[in-house]
């Protein structure tokens, strides 16, 4: 009886060593594992700490050269730097030789382009006056509105152009009534200002004149309209026959196309080509009496 009951002992103690070790080699085995795999990882990261390491002395290596490199290149600029000044004090005297002459040139530089913006100032100055002028004019010659009449400044040139229905009849070189009218007023303009040369030009649409005893083609008529003009400025207003000039144009230099009625009505003109002088010019602004 003792006998079994010892047996039963010592096989329950046997039994119980067996189960602890069983657990203590699982643990080991587990903790076996976990550190093979951190010792996996760190080597892993040993890898590539010693590749960015081996990244690091190749840009610090690629640094000190590009740092060799400037050293040079600061070295050369100082050297050529240095023989610039050289050649400057080498120059010197032939720069105070010439510094008269080059301040000469930037003087005349200089009074040219002053001379250019005064040019410019008074261009803008005379375009805003046209207009005043043609206005002036236009209100002493006749009707605003008129279209018959025809102002206008180019160049500092003043055209007046009166069409021939008010001048002559037609494929005629006689003044009419009407005319005389609009004349005495341009003559008045005119005269105000006897120092002013002006020219009296014919045109004509290109409609062949039938000739005549008197007259034979369109330059006939043109030349022959300019000059009935001129004498009647000279003789019935009194102008300075010395200041006036008669031209004949024929049909050479049209306004408006020949293929229309309208064209050849625009043709068919009398132009008043006034040559002002600066001071004349403005002096054609002032309101004729």
């Amino acid at each position: 009886m003792k006998l079994n009951y010892l047996v039963a002992v010592v096989c329950t103690a046997l039994l119980l060593t067996s189960c602890v070790s069983s657990k203590k080699f699982k643990k080991s085995q587990a903790d076996y594992a976990q550190l093979q795999t951190r010792y996996v990882t760190l080597e892993g990261t040993l890898a590539d700490c010693n590749n960015q390491k081996a990244g690091l002395e190749r840009e610090k290596a690629d640094l000190n050269k590009r740092i060799t490199d400037l050293n040079k290149e600061i070295e050369n600029i100082k050297q050529n730097y240095t023989q610039a000044v050289m050649q400057l004090e080498n120059l010197s005297v032939i720069s105070k030789q010439q510094a008269e002459s080059i301040k000469q040139s930037l003087q005349n530089i200089g009074a040219k382009d002053a001379y250019i913006q005064t040019l410019q100032q008074q261009m803008a100055y005379k375009d805003s006056l046209n207009m005043v002028l043609v206005m002036n004019l236009k209100g002493a010659i006749g009707n605003i509105e008129d279209e018959d009449i025809n102002i206008k400044v180019d160049k500092g040139v003043v055209y007046i152009d009166i069409s021939d229905k008010l001048l002559f009849k037609s494929g005629s070189y006689t003044i009419t009534d009407r005319a005389k009218e609009v004349l005495g007023k341009v003559a008045l303009v005119l005269k105000n200002q006897p120092d002013i040369e002006f020219m009296v030009e014919g045109h004509t649409d290109n409609v062949p004149f039938r000739g005549n005893a008197m007259l034979v083609d369109n330059w006939d008529l043109s030349v022959k309209r300019a000059t009935t003009v001129v004498r009647l400025l000279q003789k019935e207003y009194g102008l300075d026959p010395a200041k006036m000039a008669a031209a004949g144009r024929s049909e050479y230099h049209p306004l408006g196309s020949n293929d229309t009625n309208e064209g050849k009505a625009v043709n068919r003109r009398t132009r008043i080509v006034i040559l002002p002088e600066l001071d004349q010019f403005f002096k054609l602004l002032e309101p004729q009496k």
